[in-house]
């Protein structure tokens, strides 16, 4: 239905009340009537976000630089430059790699670097990495590095000694703040996560939920957790309050 303006519906009635030389006695505060009725409805009319496609990423390991760390490994002036676009709109993965030595002296040859760069290092590995380091890191949201083990990185032009930094990145999903209210969550709330393969399902919960806006829906898990669900053949994931 086209909607009309009041001032619209008004001159409408003046002028059906001067070509009946006002016989038309109630017809305008009838409209008026019926006009404010409309208004009150359309106001109180709630427009429901729409449910995003959900998509599950494995996350694998990867590390996050600082610009001193950058120049560092690299040399000086030194930027990340771009191999590909993640999923998330700025964010990309860098063709820049790096050595991760662990406390064993054991080392993991070529990790990816993810940018933009950040305020601190850091670093994120599935359990089964950080056992074959020697480390032990703990489950941590993202940027939360306070008692986290460090780690050396080994660089073209230079060496990184990071004291802190190596977490496992706690499972996470991103959503728009329209996505939260679709699904009735607010940021650092905790969800589940139902991964079919086949006939096989597998719920994981604690997922935590991280809200930004101009974000995309995504799960992140990390490649242990992503293998034993054989998530690259899922036929169905689902979010759970």
């Amino acid at each position: 239905m086209r909607n009309i303006s009041r001032s619209a519906v008004e001159a409408l009635v003046r002028q059906l009340l001067k070509e009946t030389d006002g016989k038309a006695d109630g017809v305008a505060d009838a409209v008026v009537s019926v006009l404010n009725q409309s208004n009150e409805a359309q106001s109180n009319t709630v427009v429901q976000p729409k449910k995003s496609e959900l998509v599950v990423s494995i996350s694998a390991r990867h590390i996050h630089l600082t610009d001193a760390d950058v120049e560092t490994l690299f040399g000086k002036g030194k930027k990340l430059t771009k191999m590909k676009d993640l999923y998330q709109d700025g964010f990309f993965a860098a063709n820049e790699t790096v050595m991760l030595i662990g406390p064993r002296k054991r080392m993991l040859p070529s990790v990816r670097i993810l940018g933009p760069t950040r305020k601190e290092s850091q670093v994120e590995l599935a359990f089964t990495d950080a056992i074959s380091l020697g480390l032990d890191p703990p489950v941590r949201e993202s940027g939360k590095l306070e008692g986290t083990p460090g780690c050396v990185l080994v660089g073209p032009a230079g060496v990184v000694d990071l004291k802190k930094g190596v977490i496992r990145a706690a499972r996470h999903v991103h959503m728009s703040p329209e996505e939260a209210a679709y699904y009735g969550v607010k940021d650092k709330d905790m969800m589940k996560l139902r991964v079919t393969s086949g006939e096989c399902s597998v719920v994981f919960e604690d997922v935590l939920v991280r809200v930004g806006k101009n974000i995309k829906l995504e799960v992140h898990l990390d490649t242990d957790e992503g293998n034993a669900v054989d998530l690259e053949h899922a036929t169905k994931v689902e979010l759970i309050k």
